[in-house]
């Protein structure tokens, strides 16, 4: 019916005016307001009655009857959506219909009874209702993060049609939307998404789409949004050594990469430490706090000892934490000035005078001390075994297309408090959990949720469960690749429940493996000669008397009352 009325509509509207009939022809889109026009002079006739029906106006009364007024009220109506919103006892009885729908479609006929013969007014008119596209989105941010951004909207009018897929746009604020990365998502539930691997400390515009069979929508409103701050990506550049006297060492730089600053660098920590010539190994890294200012930083380690190799590197930091190191810069202090000229004296001062340091108390890696006081204290918790973290959850992936990822979760058990969140670990295939790519909250009610990636490129991820007791173990790794559009990805899951501590020694070698592998080796094979052990002394049958037992010429004899079979 729709398709008819559509397609003959126009032809419709033309006949009706060669016919010079009263009749009047509107195409209004679904879900929005129309007034039929119906007026007549109640100065002149009075109140009088007036009746609105679907169809051709029949010769008495009206078909189908929708409304209908004594000329002061409306006495009558089928439906809420029917409304005489005009100035009823002066003659403006126009009928007002909201919130059309297809089956609005049709003739729409209004009657004023005027008394007398034949006397009736009569108003005809054609509606085509048609549908629209969707109604624009009003998108709200939930969350922001320094990697990752959450948003949400809520389902809007249809236009008539079903609502297919959304579209979604994100660029850098001072580019233009030409430029903007665009995403469709396909499931038309949706009402939430995270869009990640985001870039840190930075501005970006967001809007957002809804898509029907009739096209999309107007654009939503747009949002702003910065991403937090994170620890920088990049070491800083340029570092340079200089031996300013016996004493003092000239350290500059320069800040790292922009684009691996990820935020402003409030300062530089630098740490440096003496090579000792006798046990042959670096010393405790000394540290020092630089106020980032200059374009090029500059500070005079001071307090060293002469003739000495001192190795340094610095680190920029953020309000969100500590980027990489540099390269370890070697340097020598300038030598002391003696009376004596000769080398061998200034090495009998040097050995007299600085006494050998305990070996134990260094060591060659980059560790601070404070790393292992913290491991003794962990160690040393009373409450360690008192209490049960939760279970981790069982993740699947629902769907891979082109970047935009579906995944849902299983929860497992709670443990002894109730779960309180989910968080999702992301990083690239080839890199390691230590310095995963992206983390991603949920909430504990949450049990699926759609990412979006915004470099294509093919992902590990894992999800944790935690409570007020803890985080659980990780979960199933999903192995999965964004960016093709031209099909579903395969996903790959490993379905082993990973420690997150086991899954991050597995990454930095085979010790732990080894170790693993081991000691279970060892235990079966005392296992084995315990029970092999067993078995030969139940060879021995022993019927009476005392006996000892001796090895002579390959025999084992017995004596007693009887001698046993050579085994």
């Amino acid at each position: 019916m729709t398709y008819f009325v559509s397609r003959y509509f126009h032809l419709f509207c033309i006949l009706c005016l060669l016919l010079e009939c009263r009749v009047y022809c509107l195409e209004v889109q679904v879900g929005a307001e129309v007034t039929l026009k119906c007026e007549y002079d109640a100065r002149y006739y009075g109140k009088l009655s007036v009746c609105w029906g679907r169809g051709p106006i029949p010769i008495r009364g009206c078909a189908n009857e929708v409304i209908k007024t004594d000329g002061t009220l409306v006495t009558s109506r089928r439906s809420e959506r029917y409304l005489l919103m005009g100035n009823i006892v002066e003659g403006d009885v126009s009928l007002t219909i909201r919130q059309l729908v297809e089956s609005d479609s049709g003739v729409y006929g209004c009657r004023v009874e005027i008394p007398g013969w034949f006397n009736d007014r009569k108003h005809q008119m054609t509606l085509t209702v048609v549908p629209a596209r969707p109604d624009s989105l009003m998108v709200a941010m939930r969350e922001v993060r320094d990697r990752t951004i959450t948003v949400r909207w809520s389902h809007v009018f249809d236009g008539g049609r079903p609502i297919t897929s959304y579209r979604i746009d994100l660029k850098s604020k001072e580019d233009q939307w030409d430029a903007a990365v665009t995403t469709h998502m396909s499931n038309p539930n949706l009402t939430e998404v995270t869009l990640v691997d985001l870039q840190p400390a930075k501005n970006y515009n967001l809007r957002m789409f809804a898509i029907n069979s009739q096209g999309m929508s107007d654009t939503s409103n747009v949002l702003t949004v910065i991403t937090e701050e994170a620890a920088p990506d990049g070491p800083p550049l340029d570092m340079s050594l200089q031996a300013f006297s016996s004493t003092s060492i000239r350290v500059s730089w320069k800040p790292p990469r922009a684009d691996l600053r990820n935020g402003l660098i409030r300062r530089y920590r630098i740490r440096y430490r003496e090579f000792d010539p006798v046990g042959r190994h670096f010393n405790w890294w000394q540290h020092q706090s630089v106020t980032a200012t200059q374009p090029r930083e500059s500070v005079i380690l001071s307090g060293l000892r002469p003739s000495t190799k001192y190795g340094v590197l610095i680190q920029a930091e953020t309000k969100a934490g500590i980027g990489p190191a540099s390269i370890t810069s070697l340097c020598y202090t300038l030598a002391e000035i003696l009376q004596t000229s000769t080398q061998a004296t200034v090495n009998t001062l040097f050995t007299s005078t600085w006494p050998m340091v305990d070996t134990t108390r260094f060591i060659s890696d980059v560790t601070t001390p404070d790393v292992f006081i913290a491991s003794t204290a962990w160690e040393q918790s009373p409450t360690g075994f008192s209490s049960m973290p939760p279970d981790p959850p069982v993740v699947e992936l629902k769907e891979v297309r082109d970047n935009t990822v579906s995944l849902s979760w299983t929860p497992g058990y709670e443990g002894d408090t109730p779960i309180t969140g989910y968080f999702l670990e992301y990083k690239v295939l080839n890199g390691s959990w230590d310095f995963k790519k992206t983390v991603v909250d949920f909430s504990p009610n949450q049990t699926e949720a759609t990412i979006i990636e915004i470099n294509p490129s093919t992902y590990n991820i894992r999800m944790f469960a935690k409570s007020s007791l803890g985080t659980s173990k990780a979960s199933n790794i999903l192995t999965f690749t964004t960016g093709d559009t031209d099909h579903q990805q395969d996903v790959f899951s490993t379905t082993a429940t990973i420690n997150t501590h086991a899954a991050t020694s597995s990454e930095e070698g085979g010790s732990g493996h080894l170790a693993a592998i081991v000691v279970p080796l060892m235990l079966v094979l005392l296992l084995i000669v315990a029970l092999v052990t067993t078995w030969y002394l139940r060879r021995i049958k022993v019927k009476k008397g005392n006996f000892s037992l001796w090895l002579s010429r390959g025999a084992i004899l017995y004596r007693g009352s009887e001698s046993m079979q050579e085994l």
